[in-house]
């Protein structure tokens, strides 16, 4: 169970977010069935830094979130590789949203998704995830909408284990993950939690460029 914790302080960036989260995963260091997976963009500077310190191959898992239209940083679900889609039946109730408006923004998102895997992945195929432990990274969690997608999306490549890893998350998120996955690390779970960009004093956009060189020094 994810305890909630008071933030000292703000992480000064993703780097040192990846790091402080490393600290929490020693138990996956240097094993061989383990496989650090980041979700792009702002998950891959966090996951370079925990796979470095776990001595694990570093890959992408490509989700993108559904934003509700005219309001697209409130997420209403997200898409994922494989066709997965995972939607919020409560927001978009709420909201008097159809199934053509969650349906138009998800073949949009779907499109950026796969341009984003041929961006990073090139011709190479997806990692075979079959009997390895996964860890999921992302840079923090508010609703959790992206990282459920891609718990669910995992789970359907038969890994050993999913394990989702941040450094920064609301607690309530935190908790409902634990139902969907075999474990939930969140190395800080402040109250309240408002958002993930508050925790950060460097929360500037990660950019495809960076997202590509990092996979490449992660490969080598």
């Amino acid at each position: 169970m994810p305890q909630t914790r008071t933030m000292t302080r703000r992480f000064r960036d993703r780097v040192d977010a990846g790091r402080a989260l490393a600290a929490h995963l020693g138990k996956y260091a240097a094993r061989p069935d383990v496989v650090v997976l980041a979700l792009p963009r702002g998950g891959v500077p966090v996951g370079y830094e925990v796979a470095q310190v776990l001595n694990a191959p570093l890959d992408v898992f490509i989700v993108r979130k559904l934003g509700v239209p005219s309001h697209e940083e409130y997420a209403m679900g997200a898409v994922a590789s494989g066709g997965i889609r995972v939607v919020s039946d409560e927001v978009v109730r709420g909201l008097g949203l159809t199934q053509t408006d969650v349906d138009r923004v998800a073949a949009r998102e779907m499109a950026e998704l796969t341009r984003r895997e041929r961006l990073y992945r090139g011709d190479r195929p997806e990692p075979d995830l079959s009997g390895h432990t996964v860890i999921l990274v992302d840079d923090g969690l508010a609703t959790g909408s992206t990282m459920k997608a891609a718990g669910k999306a995992g789970s359907t490549k038969k890994p050993a284990a999913i394990v989702v890893a941040v450094p920064i998350a609301a607690p309530d998120t935190c908790r409902e993950l634990e139902g969907m996955v075999d474990e939930v690390v969140c190395a800080v779970t402040p109250e309240p939690f408002h958002a993930v960009g508050l925790w950060y004093q460097d929360f500037s956009q990660t950019t495809d460029a960076e997202v590509h060189d990092l996979l490449e020094r992660g490969r080598r």
